[in-house]
């Protein structure tokens, strides 16, 4: 270390007071790298979402307190920048920790404890699939190019046995893979787990005839998205009608705290979307004072988001009904988990055509099946069927939706 050295810390963002702790993740910079203000230094992963930590200072990166993999907490420091200091002139490695030579490209930058994974396997960095941000090689690519090689048929068509790992265990023709579970998965696990122990869950189910709503559709598609810039779909005619019956039955827009009962005299909706690292519930909030083309963009833009892991904390944070719809999966029903603290939750499925009967007539009919789950502990069997016979009917005429009745 230099004398006189000016010392920037790098910590841990604050984390929201639901977030205890968070892993670090990938450091895209090693001790030596020249830096400037604003370049991602490394990903944390929270229970909740991913966030990227950017250099607060130009200069050198002096020291990486806290590695790889490693729990740490709000505010804590990992990393001290030298903002005095001209780009430190790159040491010779040792043969111990030297990347492989490239064969022909250039080679691929890693961090510390992924180019000492890749020299005790003796590998060529640029045979390695990257799945990290940037195009850049994790920990976990290493490993698992390390288990395809192994269980990989040796020549003569003979299986390999005895493999070293604590992550692959081979016997015969049934391989096994352990891989811990990523701290969001951990944290969903004992969510869900906590929700069918807490909670008395019951689902009830409906139909909705969607052809109505899919014909107002059709006919203000383009208008609507010339207009607006998005397009119409069905997920803010849900949030819409969602909010209707909520309004008319406010038990199910509230909450349980002890003995006490909380009522909600707002309507902030979650929309359960699949992302790359598992499911996350964005917020909607004040659903009941934005418009159609307002829901639709924040749909997208949370989408876009859990694509990149960009959701924030406070997006994820709250929510007083949460919607979720396995329908884009092929799911035609399903019995949806309550999202605690709320007390219940929609689920919509896939719209498939199917008979149905019209004035003593048979015809056929895009149809979805409709699933609402519930705590019964403060919302009764009657309060539950209502509420969603009233999405029903919200539906089934859709100009209901904004005369509000």
């Amino acid at each position: 270390t230099r004398e006189n050295a000016v010392l920037v810390e790098v910590k841990v963002p604050i984390l929201a007071e639901s977030v205890v702790e968070a892993t670090l993740m990938n450091w895209h910079k090693k001790a030596g790298d020249a830096i400037r203000r604003g370049d991602n230094l490394i990903d944390i992963e929270t229970d909740k979402v991913t966030l990227e930590v950017p250099a607060p200072n130009d200069g050198v990166l002096q020291k990486i307190v806290k590695s790889d993999g490693q729990t740490v907490l709000s505010d804590e420091v990992i990393a001290l920048i030298d903002t005095d200091a001209a780009p430190a002139t790159k040491i010779a490695l040792n043969s111990s920790t030297a990347e492989p030579a490239p064969t022909g490209k250039q080679a691929p930058r890693l961090s510390p404890a992924v180019r000492k994974l890749v020299a005790e396997h003796k590998l060529d960095a640029n045979t390695i699939l990257a799945s990290g941000k940037g195009g850049r090689i994790t920990k976990e690519d290493v490993l698992n190019y390390v288990e395809d090689r192994k269980s990989a048929p040796a020549p003569g068509g003979k299986q390999k046995h005895g493999v070293e790992s604590t992550e692959l265990v081979l016997s015969g023709e049934r391989p096994e893979k352990r891989v811990p579970m990523t701290r969001l998965r951990r944290r969903m696990a004992e969510r869900l787990l906590a929700a069918q122990h807490e909670n008395a869950i019951l689902t009830t189910f409906n139909e909705v005839n969607m052809q109505p709503m899919m014909a107002l559709r059709k006919r203000y598609r383009e208008a609507f998205e010339e207009a607006y810039g998005v397009r119409l779909g069905i997920m803010s005619f849900f949030a819409k009608a969602t909010v209707q019956a909520l309004k008319k039955f406010p038990i199910v827009n509230a909450s349980v705290d002890d003995n006490d009962i909380i009522y909600h005299g707002y309507y902030d909706l979650g929309i359960a979307i699949s992302s790359p690292r598992g499911l996350v519930v964005p917020i909607i909030h004040d659903v009941d004072v934005l418009s159609f083309a307002e829901i639709e963009a924040r749909i997208i833009e949370f989408s876009e988001k859990a694509r990149e892991s960009k959701l924030t904390i406070e997006e994820l944070t709250g929510g007083t009904f949460t919607i979720t719809n396995g329908g884009v999966f092929g799911s035609m029903l399903s019995t949806p988990i309550l999202n605690p603290p709320q007390s219940a939750i929609l689920g919509m499925h896939k719209i498939q055509q199917r008979p149905v009967a019209e004035e003593d007539q048979v015809v056929v009919r895009p149809v979805m099946f409709l699933a609402l789950s519930y705590d019964h502990r403060i919302i009764d069997g009657s309060e539950a069927v209502q509420f969603l016979v009233t999405i029903k009917e919200q539906i089934e005429d859709p100009a209901r939706l904004p005369l509000g009745i």
